[in-house]
């Protein structure tokens, strides 16, 4: 369990902000990679406080950049680094425990902020919210074109997800969910379509004249007949 910086007294479960003093504790980056402040490229604005972002060099195969409110301790990804970091910090996993993902879920604290869009800090515009794998407990706000943010505590939340196997049972639920697709889609070719307009009076269902098979009829009817009264 993490303690607190300010007053070393224990965390709660996934939460940052101590109990006891109020004080907001860093990700614990350093746990992961040490990391070095950048000067940034271009200025980017945290969607929660409105100030400027710091850049961090967390040194993974060599520049691993990201960016950092010194506030609320929010984080920002470009395209791909949230993956690419989860999946350099956490190795060696090879089962999901159900128990221990409903435990974190159970514990996660989702009333930091309020349910509401937020800005990408690069362009601006609202990011869209979505699910990060299947029973994370986790959304993240997601600009389609610059990146993901995630609030102070939730990047502790995802990498103990994932230890726990969560990736690995969000993989096989989209597995499962591709096959049903494909079956379902497999059923449909296998129909036979009907014609949404009724055929002609002089046509049967598939589009044959019915008074040019009228004698092929009659000789099938009367074989019916002569096998019924036997």
């Amino acid at each position: 369990m993490a303690n607190c910086e300010n007053c070393s007294a224990p965390l709660p479960p996934n939460s940052i902000i101590c109990g006891y003093c109020g004080s907001r504790n860093d990700t614990d980056l350093k746990g992961i990679h040490r990391f070095t402040v950048t000067e940034p490229d271009t200025e980017r604005i945290c969607p929660r406080c409105t100030i400027s972002l710091q850049t961090i060099d967390l040194k993974i195969d060599g520049t691993f950049l990201i960016e950092r409110c010194e506030r609320c301790l929010g984080l920002f990804f470009d395209v791909g680094e949230l993956e690419a970091l989860i999946k350099a910090s956490v190795t060696h996993v090879y089962q999901a425990d159900r128990h221990r993902i409903t435990e974190l879920n159970n514990n996660l604290r989702n009333n930091d902020y309020p349910t509401a869009y937020i800005k990408c800090p690069v362009c601006s515009t609202m990011m869209s919210r979505v699910n990060f794998g299947a029973r994370s407990g986790v959304i993240i706000d997601r600009c389609p074109d610059h990146g993901v943010w995630l609030d102070g505590g939730e990047l502790r939340h995802l990498l103990e997800w994932v230890k726990a196997g969560g990736e690995i049972l969000s993989k096989k639920r989209e597995e499962e969910k591709k096959k049903d697709e494909e079956r379902l889609k497999a059923q449909k070719i296998r129909r036979v379509p009907y014609s949404q307009t009724p055929p002609p009076a002089d046509f049967d269902l598939f589009g044959h004249d019915i008074k040019s098979q009228a004698p092929d009829i009659f000789k099938v009817l009367y074989k019916v007949a002569r096998w019924l009264v036997r």
